[in-house]
C-alpha cells in the first residue's frame, strides 16, 4: 500500500506547488496541506481564477483538489509541469457514484471532475486518493493514500461579530468593506453576522464569514452563551430609526465576554468610558478598521476592556434596582 506521510516525500527536488481548489475547504486543510507543510514545499493556494503566469508555472508542481476547472486545464497543457496530481476524497471521477444525489450536484462534479478523467490520462496525472477503498478501486492508476491529519485548532483566532436584524440593513452594508479590510489585513480574525439570503450574497466574497440565520429571542440568547466572542460591533448610523436605541447591546457583549467597538452618540456611548470598558469610534470606515485591528492583536488590553466591562454591568444593573427600589 502506497501511503504518503510527512517522513517520505515524493520527490526528491522541491518544487514550487500551485494547489488548485475552488475555495478554503476540508479536503485540503485534512489531507493535502499537511503532507505538503510537513515536506517543506513551498505552496500556492490559487483559486479557479488565480492563474500564474505561464512562466512562473514552468516546472512546477500543479495539484488540483477535488476539480479541474477549465482555465487552468489549458494553463496546464500549454507548460512543462514538474508533475500534474488530482486528490480526491469522495468518488468524483465516476458518476454513477452519485446516483440519487442532486442533479445540479452531479452536473458540478461531471463538468469538473468525472469528465475531465480521460484528459488527466492524457496528461500523464498522478492520482491521490484519502480512503483505501478508492486506492482499490482505482488500482490501475497506481494511486497514493494521504492519511488525513487532525487540523490545528487556531488559538489565537479573534471573533468579531455583528448581531443585527433586518432592521439595520444600513449598518449591514457600513459594515462590509470595514470587514473586508479587516479579514484582509489579518489571518487570525473570523467575522460573525446575523442574515438571511441577503447579507450571504453581500458577505460571501469575504473569507472567514460565518452567515448566523436569524433566530427568536430565547433562542439567541442560549446562543450567545456558547462559545467564545472577542470583539462586538455597535455601528449606529445617524438614521431615525436608530435614535431611541437604548444600550442593550453592551450587556449583550458583556454577557458573551467581547469588547465592544461603539459609535458616538449614541446610548451605549454614554454608559462607556473609552479604553476602559469599550471603545467608542467615530463614524468612519478607515477607524473602524483600525479599531477592530488594533484591538484583535492586543490580547491583554481586551482582557482589561472586558473585566471592566463586566464591573460596568453589575454596577449599571445595582443603579437600576436602587432607582426602582425607591
Amino acid at each position: 500500500m502506497a501511503i504518503i506521510s510527512s517522513s517520505a516525500p515524493e520527490f526528491s527536488v522541491t518544487p514550487t506547488v500551485y494547489l488548485v481548489e475552488e475555495q478554503e475547504n476540508p479536503s485540503t486543510d485534512f489531507f493535502v496541506m499537511p503532507v505538503l507543510v510537513s515536506v517543506g514545499w513551498r505552496v500556492v493556494r490559487c483559486g479557479f481564477s488565480d492563474l500564474p503566469e505561464r512562466v512562473e508555472l514552468k516546472g512546477s508542481m500543479v495539484i488540483f483538489v477535488r476539480y479541474v476547472p477549465v482555465a487552468w486545464a489549458r494553463l496546464v497543457e500549454s507548460v512543462n509541469l514538474h508533475s500534474l496530481i488530482f486528490f480526491m476524497d469522495d468518488d468524483v471521477l465516476d458518476m454513477h457514484a452519485t446516483s440519487g444525489m442532486p442533479w445540479r450536484y452531479r452536473l458540478k462534479l461531471a463538468r469538473l471532475a468525472a469528465w475531465k478523467k480521460r484528459w488527466l490520462g492524457e496528461q500523464k496525472a498522478k492520482l491521490w486518493v484519502s480512503t483505501p477503498y478508492l486506492q482499490e478501486k482505482y488500482a490501475q492508476w497506481q494511486p497514493r493514500l494521504v492519511l488525513p491529519s487532525p487540523v490545528g485548532i487556531a488559538t489565537d483566532v479573534c471573533r468579531v461579530f455583528y448581531h443585527g436584524s433586518a432592521s439595520h440593513n444600513a449598518e449591514i452594508d457600513w459594515l462590509y468593506p470595514v470587514m473586508g479590510e479587516v479579514l484582509r489585513s489579518d489571518e487570525h480574525v473570523t467575522f460573525e453576522i446575523v442574515g438571511g439570503r441577503d447579507v450571504y450574497r453581500l458577505y460571501r466574497g469575504l473569507s472567514r464569514v460565518n452567515i448566523i440565520h436569524p433566530m427568536k429571542w430565547p433562542a439567541y440568547q442560549h446562543f450567545l452563551s456558547l462559545g467564545a466572542r472577542h470583539i462586538g460591533l455597535a455601528p449606529l448610523l445617524d438614521l431615525p430609526f436608530n435614535r431611541a436605541r437604548s444600550y442593550t447591546k453592551f450587556y449583550d457583549f458583556t454577557r458573551c465576554g467581547a469588547v465592544g467597538i461603539y459609535s458616538p452618540d449614541s446610548e451605549c456611548a454614554s454608559v462607556i468610558d473609552h479604553g476602559r470598558d469599550g471603545l467608542i469610534v467615530a463614524l468612519e470606515q478607515e477607524a473602524w478598521v483600525s479599531a477592530i485591528l488594533d484591538l484583535a492583536r492586543d490580547k491583554f488590553f481586551r482582557q482589561k476592556l472586558q473585566y471592566n466591562a463586566m464591573l460596568k454591568s453589575e454596577a449599571l444593573a445595582r443603579k437600576v434596582d436602587k432607582r426602582y427600589l425607591r
